[in-house]
């Protein structure tokens, strides 16, 4: 294995390729600790043990200082452990070690995502956000049928109502027009629309 290129990522960060292609970032003490150099040929011991103990160890760290910094899904860790300059299979490593500790765990990630949002999004709503985030859809719906109810999409309109301070005494046809057709747009059903209006008094089924 011989050492084709090392390009600088900051003045203490280089990109190190082997025989062509991108290997991994290393520091510069790291540099000429390990004896690296353009040119350089690098014996199969000390690449494992630049793996090993540096990459890898590196990338670890780097993951499990990011899921105490907040909660993330999988796919949300992966990407931002790429953005930093790690290839594949250090990442794999790294997402495999944290969840060895149940660190990693979209099905709770989603119970709390759910939980923190049901009685202000839709449910449609927050699906595809979830989906976005990279969490498998039949997750999503098994989290769903044990943390969501029937009336908690009704509930989340009378609060967005609430909110946004919307008196049916003084709304006119065309107010209510408009907050109909937010509703509608933010995912909810028109049935459970026309639901909280029969209990707020706010709609009449002709808008």
């Amino acid at each position: 294995m011989v050492v084709t290129n090392i390009e600088a990522v900051t003045k203490a960060k280089y990109k190190v390729y082997i025989d062509g292609e991108y290997a991994f970032i290393l520091y510069k003490k790291e540099l000429s600790r390990y004896h690296v150099a353009v040119g350089c040929e690098i014996k199969e011991a000390v690449y494992k043990k630049i793996y090993t103990e540096v990459v890898a160890k590196r990338a670890k760290l780097r993951a499990m200082h990011l899921l105490n910094d907040m909660g993330r899904t999988q796919q949300q860790l992966e990407q931002k452990l790429e953005r930093d300059g790690y290839t594949k299979d250090i990442i794999d490593e790294a997402i495999s070690y944290v969840k060895s500790f149940g660190y990693v765990d979209d099905e709770n990630y989603a119970r709390i995502f759910i939980e923190g949002r049901k009685n202000k999004k839709s449910r449609k709503e927050i699906f595809a956000l979830l989906v976005q985030k990279g969490i498998d859809r039949e997750v999503i719906e098994g989290v769903f049928e044990q943390y969501y109810e029937e009336d908690d999409d009704q509930n989340a309109i009378a609060q967005i109502l609430k909110k946004k301070h919307y008196d049916p005494e003084t709304a006119d046809r065309k107010e209510k027009q408009k907050i109909f057709g937010y509703l509608t747009r933010k995912g909810f059903r028109s049935e459970d629309i026309f639901s909280v209006s029969e209990k707020l008094d706010i709609f009449d089924k002709t808008v």
